[in-house]
């Protein structure tokens, strides 16, 4: 990029920095000023001081050599809105602002160091997000992969710049697909949205009226169907009814119940809200997902197999209950063995809060489980006076043999971790045919479980279906390890794409977008109106 083809706020920049950089005198005295400067400035930043401790003090942004680099971070901040990022926190004018500021070598020296600090920011809020969820949310347990400040600046330092910085962002088509999302969305936000909503009240095939008029209205302005000065609910209004019902997670009846037409009237604003927040969890997740991996996306209650970015199987699920105790936490592992004919060990919290007090009434309550001492014994439960046990001096395991009453179904997927989340079957199959399955304690529980597991077992036999039977028609619990382990990410997205079609959207069940863009907001993210 020439001096000539950079945006017309870059130009004062680098004309500025020159400006800057021809009063500093390459005097002795300037020079040990400057280093002076440097090392002071960088002394609060363990980061910093490092860094420039082994470049010996010198400068790699305001040095006579530097241009470069100080012209391609102007060209990476130019796209700082695009990406969603805090522009608050560096842009090409806080830079200018910063060269013209410098009247001394010192003062120089003190901008060199606001400069890596800035790009320090930049890099990271691009390359593993803006914020930390996990001090926000209890339930986000993914913890940012944040890079070493001065092996940043190392790289950085030794690398293209150009390069370096369209290095930065996760290189998923889905962000990519996000990015593209956001920019339609702004235009249409410019445009003045979508237009009048729908108005409440059931509406289905048959029907005609203003009401009807209001909600084609709404669809052709979504681009789900052409123009029409039809004023009925005919089949082209169902069939573009259904194609938003299949876009936001619906059931695809075709008639615009109270769901759909609440979908229907969610603003543009709010949908580009999610998008920004869809970039910046697609920045936290990171770029190594594993060729072949599992995606659960809690708020889409679908569990899949992925490789080599496809979807090779995907099932129904069933997830955590919205209530504090049990959401579903977002984080990643490492699938290791399945078990079938699990058994199931109740977990405490289940057997003190739920169980307990059905023995206190009745010792032979819940028979079908098995209640051990912390000897492994079976307990008499006649001669046990369980009113005298509480949720904290429960003393007791209780356990439920494999059987196809089991609560973990007839099979049962392990990533080992310390929230004791994992994947299984489930003899309850009615909550499957819901529209949102949010119902579990926790675990996710799978539609097809017995085709997820011959899946799995494709990599390592060559007739899983037969493999899976023989263990399974013994009736004894049976581990199964996967000798190639899989990565698992229980993910939260409330907007994500398809390699094709349009962005899907889905409810923020938990409530957790919707804090995260508040976090955004205030850490300085904006919404942008384009106006073509």
């Amino acid at each position: 990029m020439t001096f000539s083809n950079l945006p017309a706020f870059a130009r004062p920049l680098i004309a500025g920095a020159a400006l800057s950089l021809a009063a500093a005198i390459p005097a002795f005295g300037q020079v040990t000023a400057f280093k002076q400067a440097v090392a002071e400035a960088a002394s609060s930043s363990e980061a910093l001081s490092e860094f420039y401790r082994t470049t010996n003090y010198e400068a790699i942004w305001t040095g006579k050599d530097d241009k470069a680099r100080r012209r391609a971070f102007v060209k990476a901040l130019a796209s700082v809105d695009a990406h969603g990022l805090p522009s608050s926190r560096y842009s090409a004018e806080m830079v200018r602002e910063l060269l013209k500021s410098a009247k001394s070598s010192r003062d120089l020296g003190r901008v060199e160091v606001e400069l890596s600090q800035m790009f320090l920011q930049y890099a990271q809020d691009l390359q593993s997000g803006v914020l930390d969820g996990t001090r926000l949310i209890e339930g986000i347990k993914r913890k940012p992969s944040r890079r070493d400040g001065t092996a940043q600046l190392v790289a950085f330092s030794k690398s293209a710049p150009n390069a370096y910085f369209k290095s930065l962002a996760p290189k998923s088509p889905e962000y990519k697909r996000l990015m593209a999302e956001k920019q339609r969305l702004e235009r249409l936000l410019g445009a003045g949205g979508w237009g009048e909503g729908v108005p409440k009240g059931k509406l289905e095939p048959g029907d005609s009226g203003a009401k009807v008029v209001a909600l084609r209205n709404r669809l052709i302005a979504m681009g789900y169907m052409k123009r029409s000065p039809s004023q009925s609910y005919d089949s082209k209004l169902q069939k573009a009814v259904q194609a938003f019902q299949i876009d936001h997670g619906l059931l695809a009846d075709g008639v615009a119940g109270d769901a759909t037409i609440a979908a229907l009237n969610v603003p543009v604003q709010t949908r580009l809200e999610q998008v920004i927040v869809a970039m910046e969890r697609e920045r936290w997740l990171g770029d190594e997902r594993g060729q072949r991996h599992i995606l659960v996306n809690i708020t889409d209650f679908h569990a899949r197999i992925m490789e080599n970015g496809q979807v090779a199987f995907k099932t129904r699920s069933v997830v955590g209950a919205n209530t504090s105790d049990r959401r579903t936490p977002e984080f990643s592992d490492i699938m290791e063995h399945m078990v079938i004919n699990p058994t199931w060990n109740v977990p405490r919290s289940i057997a003190t809060k739920e169980y307990l007090p059905m023995l206190k009434k009745n010792p032979q309550a819940v028979s079908h489980l098995r209640i051990t001492d912390a000897r492994g014994q079976l307990v008499d439960r006649a001669n046990t006076d369980f009113t005298q046990y509480s949720t904290r001096n429960f003393p007791f395991d209780i356990k439920q043999p494999p059987s196809r009453g089991n609560a973990l179904g007839l099979v049962k997927f392990m990533f080992p971790n310390r929230h004791n989340i994992y994947l299984h079957d489930t003899p309850h199959k009615s909550l499957f045919g819901r529209e949102a399955r949010a119902f579990s304690h926790g675990c996710i529980r799978l539609n097809d479980p017995f085709d997820f597991a011959y899946e799995l077992l494709s990599k390592q036999t060559a007739n899983p279906q037969s493999f899976f039977a023989e263990r399974l028609n013994t009736g004894r619990e049976t581990t199964v390890p996967l000798e190639k382990q899989v990565p698992v990410h229980i993910i939260y997205r409330t907007a994500f794409t398809e390699p094709k079609g349009r962005v899907q959207f889905r409810t923020d069940i938990y409530g957790r977008d919707a804090k995260l863009f508040d976090a955004l907001s205030e850490a300085g993210v904006v919404l942008r109106a384009v106006r073509s």
